[in-house]
């Protein structure tokens, strides 16, 4: 599998001189199978320019857009990609859905005309809408795929890719469960949060477990300590519980994912550090890297 980063920013797009290095698109990756078959990881700004490159090889394309969930900043980028409006092409839309909204309407509400000058009509590629939900396992062109809520407003899913004996996890957003926060705060379906409370130890061993064994973790990892503390309830982790979720899921190398849009270039680097540092002192034995865009990793 090869695995190319296209959007690593979370919550709104930040172009600009100091997040050129991590960059300023939010979140899509383009995941590589052994036949080159193609796996989309959300379609944030970021699949614009996948999108275009994409387009340069003529070939009709055929790939699965996985979405972790609707907020816009992992789906706003699919109104702009290109390979939607060419007729030949066929792309299997997969996430999860509410009582009230289906799958297909998140993500082409925003491309209602009072918003934007194209409609669902005007995309002249073959768009095929697949539900999941928690606890799913879907095989898609011979990988195998599972699925899982995490803890985020109002859902997200995380996917588990396997093919050929290699593992990917992609937890673009996931804040760590907390009993008592969950009874404070109402912004996560219940749905998510009895899933999370049927557990008898701690809440997070689902994550755990979901995780183990991975080649590559891609986890959320948008706050320092220090921001999460004025920002619990908002869906994010902090780079200790990144580091926490690798160690007790024995991943071989963790992707630090969904920099905060307030934090440049250099702010990353520091909490790269302070990744590094923690990783020492605990005698961590999995690799640790930021994402950044145009990183490729070969798994």
């Amino acid at each position: 599998m090869r695995l190319t980063f296209w959007g690593t920013r979370g919550s709104i797009a930040t172009p600009g001189k100091e997040t050129s290095r991590y960059g300023g698109n939010t979140p899509c990756s383009e995941l590589r199978l052994k036949n080159n078959d193609l796996i989309i990881l959300d379609a944030g700004t970021g699949i614009r320019n996948l999108g275009e490159r994409l387009l340069q090889d003529g070939n009709p394309i055929k790939a699965y857009l996985l979405i972790s969930h609707p907020h816009w900043d992992h789906i706003q980028g699919f109104p702009f990609f290109r390979p939607a409006l060419i007729a030949g092409n066929e792309f299997t839309i997969v996430g999860a859905e509410t009582e009230k909204l289906n799958l297909q309407n998140m993500i082409t509400d925003q491309m209602n005309k009072i918003y934007f000058p194209l409609q669902m009509n005007d995309l002249r590629a073959k768009l095929n809408f697949q539900r999941v939900e928690d606890d799913d396992e879907i095989s898609v062109f011979g990988a195998k795929i599972k699925v899982m809520f995490v803890n985020h407003p109002a859902f997200a899913l995380g996917y588990r890719i396997s093919e050929n004996g290699k593992t990917i996890v992609y937890i673009s957003d996931n804040e760590p469960f907390d009993p008592e926060l969950a009874s404070k705060f109402h912004n996560v379906d219940r749905r998510v949060v009895a899933k999370y409370m049927e557990s008898q130890g701690d809440p997070n061993q689902r994550i755990y477990d979901f995780v183990q064994g991975a080649d590559v973790l891609i986890h959320d990892t948008t706050y320092t300590p220090e921001e999460y503390n004025e920002r619990q309830g908002w869906g994010h982790s902090h780079y200790r519980f990144s580091l926490k979720v690798a160690a007790i899921g024995k991943v071989k190398k963790l992707v630090l994912f969904h920099h905060d849009p307030s934090h440049t270039d250099s702010d990353v680097d520091n909490i790269y550090s302070a990744c590094l540092a923690e990783m020492r002192k605990n005698n961590y034995a999995f690799e640790c890297i930021p994402a950044s865009e145009g990183m490729t990793l070969e798994i």
